[in-house]
């Protein structure tokens, strides 16, 4: 049996040498990058080509360097559902967060661009969004937490449960996020277990109840 093929991963980004830096993060952490996408007209061109596992793009790209790369992930998102979407931002906009999701979390992810030089960290996103997982900042999803919120099923969350949705909101697993709080993974089972409840998400064939549960806390 040969070795399990390597994530393959379609960057965006115009400035060359920030390019060059994510691509060697990209490669030493064991991915294959298929192309490199100077504008965001050839990230989808090359997102179709080579049919990645992941993009990972900047937001602000040619032809308009506005909003240009998170356009392209919104259609990248739906005409190709399942190629994961990890997005690069210089500055905290929560709202860019927002718009990427849209009404599904499944293979998406939102990182400050200073997070490409943790390797795990960074590594560990793109891992995530590739196998349909999600990935936010922490400092987004901060910002998210300290936004007021009344009514609705998230209100009736205890502070303990609101902390591990936030947590799984920067995707975590419970194992992660027991770590975080210092707690037994079977605790974390047992406020995500609440947590459904009190969402009203029961178990269903094809639903991802993770991934619902954010997308609720994110959009509330």
């Amino acid at each position: 049996m040969g070795d399990k093929q390597p994530l393959r991963v379609v960057v965006g980004e115009d400035q060359p040498l920030t390019s060059k830096g994510i691509v060697a993060v990209l490669e030493e952490a064991g991915f294959e990058v298929a192309a490199v996408a100077a504008d965001a007209t050839d990230l989808l061109r090359k997102t179709a080509a080579h049919k990645p596992h992941a993009v990972v793009t900047d937001i602000q790209m040619p032809p308009d360097n506005t909003d240009d790369g998170l356009r392209a992930a919104r259609q990248i998102r739906v005409a190709h559902p399942e190629v994961g979407v990890l997005i690069l931002s210089q500055h905290l906009e929560a709202r860019y967060a927002l718009e990427l999701v849209g009404d599904r979390a499944e293979g998406v992810g939102y990182l400050l661009k200073h997070r490409v030089g943790d390797l795990a960290l960074f590594a560990d996103a793109v891992r995530r969004v590739a196998s349909g997982g999600s990935a936010l900042d922490p400092e987004v999803v901060e910002r998210m937490v300290a936004r007021p919120r009344s009514g609705g099923p998230i209100a009736g969350l205890t502070p303990r449960e609101g902390e591990v949705l936030a947590l799984m909101a920067e995707g975590r697993s419970n194992a992660s996020i027991a770590a975080a709080m210092s707690v037994t993974v079977g605790a974390v089972e047992n406020h995500v277990t609440s947590i459904f409840d009190k969402l009203q998400l029961r178990p269903e064939p094809d639903v991802h109840r993770r991934v619902l549960a954010v997308l609720k806390y994110l959009t509330r």
